[in-house]
C-alpha cells in the first residue's frame, strides 16, 4: 500500500512539471499579515492535522516520505488543529505524548489504533490511557502530563495558530508563515505535497532576494 501511495505521488510530481504552476487564490493563499515562524534561518513548513481526521491518516505515509527528503534549509513541524472540544482532546493526547517523550514512538501506532483495528476513541481519556498502558507507557506519567500547565499552554497556542492561519480543514500545509495550500481545491491528498514543494521553492527565492532600498 505504501509503495503504491509513493508511486502515485511520484507520478503526480512528474506530471506537475509540465503543468501550469500553482496560482494564488486557486491552489494556495497568502496570509496578510504573514505569521512569525519559529524556524530561525530556515523555511518553516507546518502540517495542521488531527488524529480524528481520516484524510490525515491516509496522508501520513506519503507525508513521512516527503518530510524525510526535505532540504536542510527547511524545518517541518505538526500542529494539532483546534476545531472544538473533541479536536482539543485529540490535541491534548498529542502534546502529552510529546511531553513524556513517547510521541515519536507512538504517533503512527496511535493513528492506526484510531482508524483501523480497535477504533480507539483518542478523545476519551480512559480509553486512551488503557491503550497506552498496553503499549508500555507509564500511565501515571502520562496522566500527569495530560492536564499539565505545559500542555495547556500548547493547546492555547495551537488554538491561536489555527485561527491565525485561518485553517478550516485538515490536513492543511503552510509554508514560511506566509502561504497556505487551499485544501478545497486539491484533487488528491498527494497534490498537497506538490503545491507545498512549489511554495517552499518560492519562499527560498524570496529569502535570497536583497532587501529593498530605503526611501
Amino acid at each position: 500500500m505504501l509503495k503504491q501511495f509513493v508511486l502515485g505521488l511520484a507520478m503526480f510530481l512528474t506530471v506537475g512539471l509540465v503543468q501550469a504552476e500553482p496560482a494564488v487564490g486557486v491552489e494556495y493563499r497568502e496570509l496578510s499579515p504573514p505569521q512569525p515562524t519559529e524556524a530561525a534561518g530556515k523555511i518553516e513548513i507546518i502540517e495542521f492535522f488531527s488524529y480524528l481526521c481520516p484524510h490525515c491518516y491516509r496522508f501520513e505515509p506519503a507525508l513521512k516520505v516527503w518530510v524525510n527528503k526535505l532540504p536542510k534549509d527547511t524545518q517541518f513541524r505538526r500542529i494539532p488543529a483546534m476545531f472544538g472540544e473533541e479536536y482539543a482532546q485529540a490535541a491534548r493526547a498529542y502534546y502529552a505524548l510529546e511531553a513524556i517523550g513517547e510521541l515519536e514512538r507512538l504517533h503512527a501506532a496511535l493513528f492506526d489504533a484510531v482508524h483501523s483495528g480497535s477504533r480507539l476513541k483518542v478523545e476519551n481519556e480512559a480509553a486512551l490511557t488503557e491503550w497506552l498502558g498496553k503499549q508500555g507507557v507509564d500511565t501515571k506519567k502520562f496522566a500527569g502530563a495530560y492536564r499539565s500547565f505545559s500542555v495547556e499552554g500548547k493547546l492555547k497556542r495551537a488554538t491561536q495558530l489555527t485561527q491565525a492561519y485561518k485553517i478550516e480543514a485538515v490536513p492543511s500545509m503552510t509554508v514560511n508563515g506566509k502561504y497556505v495550500v487551499i485544501t478545497d481545491n486539491m484533487k488528491s491528498l498527494e497534490q498537497l505535497l506538490g503545491v507545498s514543494d512549489y511554495l517552499v521553492e518560492r519562499a527560498r527565492k524570496e529569502s535570497s532576494k536583497p532587501a529593498p532600498k530605503k526611501k
